[in-house]
Order: structure tokens, then C-alpha cells, then sequence
């Protein structure tokens, strides 16, 4: 019997749940790209307060931009560390739960671009990278991640290190021009 704390902010939605063995016992979302940091808290302190303390934390590594995803992944990180549980990464976008064979799910990568994968039979098989909107054919958007098939895909991947996909806007002194 497993329960599991699951956390996304790869999106302009934080996104909180608690699946215990395939079951969701909370999950709720909070919109604002900004918000990722209050927002995150009080949806995990709202869900403690409904379920059993968790025995691992699944997290959404993105790709998704710099801030929101760091929010995130510190978050499960510390909440894990401080409980001496696992924390466990999923491609965000694998997490997009489309009832199609083949499809191709973006989000919002703000700058006018997005980030995008493409599905076939459920696995990827092109992805996850940053376009115009133009230069990705027929892409699903505004879509999110759901927590059930985020702690689903605990079972076969971990990724380790958040998916950034572009460098970030600050540079040091020295590179400046």
C-alpha cells in the first residue's frame, strides 16, 4: 500500500494530489504562473489534512520555465528529505493524459513558444523540445498534467535533473555585451 504525494508546477497551474495505490484521494489545482509558491503550500497542507502521510513524493520535472519548476521540485525535494522519503521525477508532459493513440501535447512556454511531445500508443517517441507553435503540426495545448498518471509512471522512470529546455534569461556579468 503505497501513498504517494504528487506535486506539478511545470504549467501555469499548481497541481497537488494524493494517490494512494492508483486511487485519488485529493487532488486540486490552483491557476496563476506566479502563485506557484504560495499556492504549492497551502494545496500540500490542504491534502495532508485529508490523507495519510505520504510514502514517497512524485514530482514533475518539467520541461517547463525556470521558476515555476524550481518552485516544484525544491519543494518535493525538502518536504521529502525532511520525512526521509523517496522523491521520484516524471517528464511533465508524459503526465498528460490524452485518449488518443498517436498525439502530439504542448504547453505554454511562454516567449510565444512552446514545449511539445509526441505520443504514440503511449510512449514517446519524439520530445520533449521548445518551437513556435507554427513549426509543431497538430499539437494538443491547454492540457495538464494529471497526478494519477503522474504517480502511474513512478513505477518505469525517474528523471533527476529538471527538463530546461532553453538557457535561462539571466547570464553572468562577465557575458553580458
Amino acid at each position: 500500500m503505497t501513498i504517494s504525494l504528487a506535486i506539478d508546477t511545470s504549467t501555469s497551474k499548481t497541481i497537488v494530489g494524493v494517490i494512494e495505490d492508483g486511487v485519488v484521494l485529493f487532488e486540486k489545482a490552483h491557476e496563476g504562473a506566479t502563485d506557484h509558491g504560495c499556492a504549492l503550500s497551502e494545496l500540500v497542507a490542504e491534502a495532508l489534512k485529508v490523507a495519510k502521510p505520504p510514502h514517497q513524493v512524485v514530482v514533475g520535472m518539467g520541461p517547463g520555465p525556470f521558476t515555476g519548476l524550481r518552485v516544484g521540485i525544491a519543494f518535493a525535494q525538502t518536504f521529502a528529505l525532511a520525512r526521509q522519503i523517496p522523491v521520484i521525477g516524471i517528464c511533465s508532459l508524459d503526465a498528460i493524459a490524452i485518449d488518443k493513440d498517436q498525439y502530439t501535447v504542448a504547453i505554454d512556454a511562454r516567449r510565444k513558444e512552446i514545449y511539445w511531445a509526441t505520443y504514440k500508443a503511449g510512449i514517446r517517441i519524439a520530445g520533449p523540445a521548445v518551437n513556435k507553435p507554427a513549426e509543431v503540426p497538430d499539437f494538443i495545448i491547454d492540457v495538464y498534467p494529471d497526478m494519477q498518471k503522474l504517480v502511474a509512471l513512478a513505477q518505469t522512470q525517474n528523471v533527476t535533473e529538471p527538463m530546461y529546455l532553453r538557457r535561462p534569461d539571466a547570464v553572468p556579468t562577465a557575458e553580458r555585451a
